[in-house]
């Protein structure tokens, strides 16, 4: 490690105005990525501005079918919300499947839909439900938010501060987890409002999470396993590395489908 300025904010106000002062300063929501960042270098900032203690950013609410997830809830808290299982159990099963307890105890949120790694989460299931990510200065729909690997919407300078949605009314997330980092070497988050499919699929794209056309056009005719029967997903804009072949991810993509079809069905 090195030298860096350590400062916890106690309002959005503050952390903005902590930031603005810093030379080069970074915001710290679980530190999932950062850290390890900082520790290999990767990541040099002159100050940490840490918004883990933000009452305002904390929390899950619902009004209706509309559910809004304070951007500093950390995944422990998402994965045993009684009132997010009964209107979206897909997400709760999803925080659950998120790296390992201490993992889930940190990582917030907000933070992994800052980070946008290509591998994580979150990502698929926010694209899938439409949501929106509020921030402390606008609103930015999910198919705006996502721009590329480890890439978003977001300026240097601002804040995500929640995640609205509406409740689905089917839905289902699927994972075939890397064993080692448990990230998803290929993960399909599937939502259907009783008229249309969304399926988004994150660890297998070459840009990061992206929806499957293919997927969701048979899923829109057949909203079942079965309905995937025959269904190619073009292996061109997916990732080959270590771990998996381009062509390997375009079958699991099908395969984490069907699987995520079968939870939305109970």
């Amino acid at each position: 490690m090195y030298d860096v300025n350590y400062h916890r904010a106690g309002s959005l106000q503050e952390a903005l105005k902590l930031l603005k002062d810093a030379d080069d300063g970074k915001f710290l929501a679980g530190g999932q990525t950062l850290i390890p960042a900082m520790k290999t270098r990767l990541a040099a900032p002159s100050d940490l501005i840490d918004l883990s203690h933000i009452a305002e950013l904390k929390g899950i609410s619902a009004a209706g079918r509309t559910v809004t997830i304070g951007a500093g809830t950390t995944h422990a808290e998402v994965a045993a919300s009684a009132d997010l299982r009964a209107l979206c159990p897909a997400l709760t099963h999803l925080a659950n499947l998120i790296g390992d307890p201490h993992v889930r105890h940190m990582g917030t949120i907000g933070g992994s839909l800052a980070n946008n790694d290509p591998a994580a989460d979150y990502p698929a299931a926010i694209l899938a439900l439409a949501a929106t990510v509020v921030t402390d200065r606008r609103e930015i729909a999910a198919e705006d938010f996502f721009t590329g690997l480890f890439e978003t919407a977001l300026e240097e300078d601002e804040i995500i501060t929640a995640v609205r949605f509406e409740a689905p009314a089917k839905a289902g997330y699927a994972k075939f987890p890397n064993p080692a980092s448990r990230y998803a070497m290929t993960a399909v988050f599937v939502a259907s409002d009783g008229n249309a499919v969304r399926a988004a699929v994150t660890g297998a794209g070459d840009d990061g999470v992206f929806r499957c056309a293919e997927v969701e056009a048979a899923l829109d005719t057949d909203f079942s396993p079965s309905g995937l029967d025959g269904v190619r997903v073009p292996a061109d804009a997916l990732m080959t590395d270590i771990h998996a072949s381009a062509d390997y991810r375009a079958s699991l993509v099908v395969a984490m489908a069907k699987c995520a079809v079968t939870m939305a069905n109970g």
